[in-house]
């Protein structure tokens, strides 16, 4: 069972609230549930829509095909109708525009009085009586989503008086646990997890939900969170925090990842242990600031001017941004590097159903010197290339710098010592690469001879995809610096034929197999018009071109 929702008005009218009343609903009632937000760059008016697949079985993307419109101005039905499956139907006020697909809920004749989100709850409650679904799940939604849910709960009793039994829904067998959260949610708690100390950031959408997230909860977790004047001074302040032995995370999206590029080349060569969150969208420049993109890749792998190794990882969905959040903690503290969480605002925003969250398997430590060492050296060459870690204060002398150094810390500019602090940078690489390659840096889902290759946020629609595609297995790259070579090369050569699916104009991780592996995918479905995939673009395109 498979019925997709959406809900649309202009910003300000409670959409958001709306769908994530009738997403806990389903959730509650044991279904799986998956969460689309599409809106513009304006606090008020224009055209916002969610998109809600609920499914009896696990899902991860959204669809085209609509069941349901819950239309909260007539701008809704004009642009979405058309989706309407021909069993579907138009939730709306009386007030809407004529449409024979309407079922049209007369406000006027509810006995509440107006108030803010009322025709949202009583259209919520119509839609639970259309679908036979018991209202007391909708009475449970609103104490879990609301903070007064009585009105609510109200509301969503006159709705239900309002409509006649149209198809009544399965009842689930409530799963024993449920997990239901975004992407945001997701890095936020593995942050936590992870032991956070300081969390510095300047809002910038769609990394602001990570900001917003984490100032909720310093209080009770006990971190600091810090939003600064600009980028520039939010990475800076960064790296002093790290240098004091704090666990320390950034967030922005790209246009604050350009103005942090130089102090992350800081990063490098000070060997200061950092993570930074980034959410990518759609650019060049301001580009279109609300929407999605995969066009960052090679900006992440490659930021900051000269070579030095850091980790950039990618998860797929909610339950890996918790995970991998958490490995990037631990290759940063552990190996004194940059870590970047390669994000997008797909993954930021959409919600998702899991029946578990798996604990991450790596333990985040400081990795600090025991004992004070009259001895230390800051940057002591070591066989591995990670010196033993100490933070101002413990007795010790300890020095970072920008300048190219011997292991004291003092300025250099000698032919040998520069190659020395090169290869010690660079000597961390092959045991950094053998820990990434027991946390399962590829995973291949699906059994066919044939592969699609894709990474990030495309996992969803490439997953929910498969179904129809049973010729095709999915192999999903996580971890793009260090690049698992070796594995993605064994799948490859398995393979009968190779296509790849990213959100981007080039298809940037197919240039980096291609370097990495020599092995070139010529066939590609590329999508790059801000919006994310479903699995209708990719079965459609697969079945018309491969």
């Amino acid at each position: 069972m498979r019925k997709t929702i959406l809900v649309g008005g202009q910003a300000g009218q409670g959409v958001s609230k709306t769908s994530s009343l009738i997403s806990q609903v389903f959730n509650n009632l044991g279904y799986y549930v998956f969460v689309y937000r599409d809106y513009p760059s304006l606090i008020q008016g224009g055209h916002n829509f969610n998109v809600l697949t609920v499914s009896d079985e696990p899902v991860y993307s959204h669809r085209r095909s609509l069941e349901a419109i819950i239309a909260l101005d007539d701008l809704t039905i004009e642009k979405h109708v058309a989706a309407l499956e021909p069993a579907g139907f138009i939730l709306g006020s009386a007030e809407r525009a004529s449409h024979p697909r309407l079922i049209a809920i007369d406000m006027d004749s509810v006995s509440l009085p107006p108030s803010v989100g009322r025709e949202n709850n009583i259209l919520v409650g119509a839609l639970l009586k259309l679908w036979g679904l018991p209202l007391e799940a909708g009475f449970q939604a609103a104490e879990e989503e609301f903070s007064e849910p009585e009105k609510i709960q109200e509301a969503l009793d006159e709705g239900r008086q309002l409509v006649s039994l149209r198809e009544k829904l399965p009842r689930l067998r409530n799963r024993k646990e449920t997990y239901f959260l975004s992407g945001t949610e997701g890095v936020s708690q593995g942050a936590i997890a992870a032991g956070l100390d300081v969390y510095f950031a300047y809002p910038m959408t769609p990394a602001t939900g990570v900001l917003h997230n984490l100032a909720r909860q310093q209080q009770k977790y006990g971190f600091l969170v810090s939003q600064l004047e600009n980028e520039i001074a939010v990475v800076n302040a960064a790296l002093g925090a790290s240098f004091t032995g704090a666990k320390t995370m950034v967030g922005t999206s790209g246009g604050g990842f350009a103005l942090m590029s130089e102090a992350l080349s800081l990063a490098g060569i000070s060997e200061l242990p950092l993570v930074v969150y980034l959410a990518q969208r759609t650019a060049p420049a301001s580009g279109v600031p609300t929407y999605s993109s995969q066009g960052d890749l090679k900006f992440a792998v490659n930021v900051g001017h000269g070579e030095f190794p850091r980790v950039v990882v990618a998860p797929g969905d909610a339950e890996e941004a918790f995970r991998r959040t958490v490995e990037a903690f631990y290759f940063s503290q552990k190996y004194h590097l940059l870590s970047i969480i390669l994000s997008d605002k797909h993954l930021a925003e959409s919600h998702f159903s899991f029946d578990r969250i798996r604990a991450p398997r790596v333990k985040v430590e400081r990795f600090f010197l025991e004992e004070a060492d009259p001895d230390y050296k800051s940057y002591q060459l070591t066989p591995d290339g990670v010196s033993p870690r100490m933070v101002p204060g413990e007795g010790s002398l300890v020095r970072a710098t920008s300048y190219e150094h011997n292991e004291e810390g003092y300025t250099i500019e000698e032919e040998e010592g520069t190659k020395k602090m090169n290869d010690k940078r660079w000597a961390k690489s092959p045991l950094l690469q053998k820990e990434i390659d027991r946390l399962q840096p590829v995973q291949t889902y699906g059994q066919g001879k044939k592969l699609i290759v894709g990474w990030g946020s495309t996992k969803g629609a490439i997953l929910d995809s498969l179904a129809d595609l049973p010729d095709y297995r999915f192999l999903q790259i996580s971890y793009l610096s260090p690049f698992p070579s070796q594995q993605v090369m064994a799948e490859l050569k398995k393979a009968k034929e190779v296509v790849l699916v990213e959100n981007n104009v080039t298809g940037l991780l197919g240039q980096i197999i291609r370097e990495q592996t020599g092995v070139a995918i010529d066939k590609k479905i590329l999508k790059y018009d801000a919006r994310p995939f479903t699995p209708e673009d990719i079965i459609q395109k697969v079945k018309e071109d491969f």
